[in-house]
């Protein structure tokens, strides 16, 4: 995706979603979201309907997998019943992207951290069961905030922990989720194009889109981006 055409300076903070950006959950996320439909005595459902129902964060995947007619009650009871699940099979089937580990090495000179809609205690511990969380100063969930993406609180929590203007921040995700939060916040945005919710970046065009954070680095300025390569 790299065309050389588009060159951004000053960036020392990189601020990442976790589904669909770093991590490929989406069948994890699918299986527990119909062990929950199972519970509750409803039918499965698709799992490519699932997939377009992530990126909220796990309350409104819930309601939105449980439809319309569903009481609050019955949502709340379907979310406990699947964060239990999940909690213990988030790992069955979920990987990380490939390119993520080359990626995140020749990005370590710079300040990271992970900030997503998934409950924070799941967030870590997936992290940490693939070797990732190392690499990353921060890591907010979205019950780390009172309000989730694309509101910017957590975004800017993270620039105060940095001690950085949002110029020197660069949000990279994988939907239009990602690129608001950074708009909303004054940030950078990077797309990336092999996510859950890439089909809808075309609506939000980020600053610069990759196919792999391999490609990540070249659009940075070389004083900062990738400090530890060879």
């Amino acid at each position: 995706m790299n065309t050389g055409a588009k060159k951004i300076s000053g960036v020392r903070a990189l601020i990442f979603d976790l589904d669909g950006t770093l991590i490929d959950s989406k069948l994890d996320l699918a299986l527990s979201v119909n062990a929950a439909l199972a519970e509750m005595g409803r039918p499965p459902l698709p799992h490519e309907q699932i997939f377009g129902y992530v990126g909220e964060g796990a309350p409104m995947l819930l309601q939105r997998a449980m439809g319309e007619g569903a009481s609050g009650d019955e949502c709340r009871r379907a979310l406990e019943f699947f964060l239990a699940y999940y909690r213990a099979h988030m790992l069955d089937n979920t990987v990380t992207y490939p390119g993520v580990r080359e990626g995140l090495e020749q990005l370590a000179g710079l300040s990271m951290a992970v900030l997503t809609n998934k409950p924070v205690r799941i967030s870590r511990a997936i992290l940490e069961g693939l070797g990732l969380a190392s690499y990353f100063r921060y890591i907010y969930g979205g019950n780390s905030f009172e309000r989730k993406k694309p509101d910017p609180m957590g975004t800017e929590v993270l620039l105060r922990d940095f001690g950085m203007a949002p110029r020197e921040a660069m949000i990279v995700g994988d939907s239009e989720i990602d690129v608001q939060t950074a708009r909303n916040a004054n940030t950078w945005a990077c797309g990336v194009t092999y996510g859950l919710g890439s089909a809808r970046m075309a609506d939000f065009p980020p600053d610069i889109l990759v196919d792999s954070l391999t490609e990540l680095p070249a659009y940075l300025d070389h004083q900062f981006a990738g400090g530890n390569r060879p």
